[in-house]
């Protein structure tokens, strides 16, 4: 059976084509997946029962709302718990409040001091606010903005509202909470961030629907402690980050110490074009369904464990493409550790570097496709391939970026694994599933397809390089460790390679001769 083409959502990227030959598992375990001295840890998927919110948050009863009418220097209440002064309306209660209309240097401003959640339904609002944000959740037990549904919304700030933004629980983005902040509802919401990030809480941070389209100068989305995607449209346009959670503490529950900073997609469509990283998380970066793409990056999707479970995932980064590690490179920091890593090898079993203590790289379902300048996929810690169908496209630029680069070890047990570029890390020689990993004797160019064939001529893997490849890593049911496999280039031979075993490079540091060592 073949693997059909990948969907390629980005225009300007050449479309490849992928076969992979009968993609049945080999029958292995994730508890298989464990070498000598290695233990590899799974990472806890998380998901909305771990946070604030509750699944049915959109809903509203219209009859008992307070009726806010924003017009400039007009404004009207209808009901309790708000007030204006000028073309500032300030919540100071909790309930459910429906909002429409437009100030063109308004703010809306939540304070509401007691206890119970604090709905905001835009049904057609349009604010924008020259000096400040335009909606601030200043002080709330728990607040939901929920989308009207059939309703456009738009928020908008100035360059100039970031003037404060020095200043403790000063607010940072457009649509700013100190609470934590779930988005519900079928309506739509634009936000255009011109001071900083569009849309940010300093607590949890849960959308379960609606269609959102941001822009920001800085950070598109953020969560602080964690920011949870149920469903929805999500489209992002971020000079920084996408999306983002960066509380570096824990929290104790029920006995229980957990990190924060963690992001989880349980579904929906989310799109990034980012200046920085596509998802940026401190702890753990989840992906159990849906479909994330991220179209451009420096770094892909970056956390301390990431876990793809299911869905469709497909990242272009000008740098690496899945980044695990708890610390953050900078470019100078990266050229040095590409200087003084260029010249190590790696081979079956790990690239030589420290592991990063709870660092983990595990894909267990869904599609992965890759597009990477620099590593393909990058590790400081562990890798664990148990299932899905992962596709890696990495530039074979030289100083040690490979399509796999892991600090410890790479252990495929399942699943379906492509990946080709530079020199990589190779599987561990006690995967339960059988790969191949080599370097090519004739290098593919862009647009010329790489092939695996079996001893009676079979293609058993194969992929239409986008850029010269120098090396190819493949991994399905179908390869057989300890069976010999010819590699080719359109046709032309390219080498012989035996399942299990590495074939090319020199002198291995991960224990055996391997592939060029990458940056963490």
């Amino acid at each position: 059976m073949n693997l059909q083409p990948l969907r390629r959502r980005i225009a300007a990227a050449a479309s490849a084509a992928v076969t992979l030959a009968a993609l049945s598992a080999c029958g292995a375990t994730a508890d298989d997946a464990t070498t000598a001295g290695t233990s590899l840890a799974a990472a806890t998927v998380s998901s909305i029962e771990a946070t604030h919110a509750d699944a049915d948050d959109g809903e509203y009863d219209a009859a008992d709302a307070t009726t806010i009418t924003l017009t400039d220097s007009a404004t009207a209440v209808d009901g309790e718990g708000a007030a204006v002064d000028g073309d500032v309306v300030t919540i100071t209660a909790a309930g459910t409040y429906v909002i429409s209309g437009t100030l063109t240097d308004g703010q809306l401003v939540v304070d509401s001091a007691g206890e119970g959640k604090v709905e905001l339904v835009l049904d057609g609002v349009d604010i924008t606010s020259a000096t400040t944000s335009p909606v601030v959740i200043a002080q709330a037990d728990e607040a939901v903005v929920i989308l009207a549904d059939g309703a456009n919304n738009t928020l908008a700030d100035a360059a100039a509202s970031a003037a404060d933004d020095e200043e403790e629980d000063a607010p940072t983005a457009t649509l700013f909470s100190l609470a934590d902040l779930t988005i519900a509802g079928t309506g739509s919401l634009t936000v255009d961030g011109a001071s900083n990030d569009a849309i940010a809480s300093k607590d949890g941070l849960v959308i379960l629907s609606g269609s959102i389209d941001v822009t920001a100068v800085d950070d598109g989305i953020r969560g602080k402690d964690y920011l949870v995607v149920e469903d929805g449209e999500i489209t992002v346009s971020a000079g920084g980050d996408g999306l983002k959670a960066d509380n570096e503490s824990t929290e104790t529950s029920s006995g229980a110490t957990k990190e924060l900073g963690w992001f989880q997609l349980d579904g929906g469509t989310v799109t990034i074009a980012a200046g920085s990283d596509g998802v940026d998380t401190v702890g753990a970066l989840n992906v159990a369904d849906g479909t994330l793409t991220v179209t451009s990056s420096l770094e892909g999707l970056e956390g301390k464990q990431i876990t793809i479970a299911g869905g469709t995932v497909e990242v272009t980064a000008s740098e690496d493409g899945l980044n695990a590690t708890t610390t953050k490179t900078d470019t100078e920091d990266a050229d040095d550790a590409d200087s003084a890593a260029g010249a190590q090898q790696q081979g079956p079993g790990g690239g030589g570097e420290a592991v990063q203590d709870g660092v983990l790289l595990t894909i267990s379902g869904g599609e992965v496709h890759v597009d990477a300048g620099a590593d393909g996929l990058d590790t400081n810690g562990n890798a664990t391939l148990t299932g899905g169908t992962v596709v890696v496209d990495s530039a074979a630029r030289g100083g040690g970026d490979g399509s796999i680069d892991a600090n410890g070890e790479v252990v495929v047990s399942g699943g379906t694994l492509i990946a080709v570029g530079g020199l990589s890390t190779a599987p561990t020689t006690t995967s339960p599933q059988g790969w191949i990993a080599a370097t090519l004797s004739t290098t593919a160019e862009a647009g010329q397809e790489v092939s695996v064939l079996d001893a009676n001529g079979t293609v058993v893997a194969s992929y239409a390089a986008t850029r010269s490849t120098s090396a190819v890593v493949a991994s399905s049911g179908d390869i057989t460790t300890g069976e010999s496999y010819n590699l080719e280039v359109d046709g032309t031979d390219a080498g012989t390679v035996t399942a299990g075993e590495f074939t090319g490079g020199g002198p291995g540091g991960g224990g055996g001769g391997g592939f060029d060592r990458g940056r963490p």
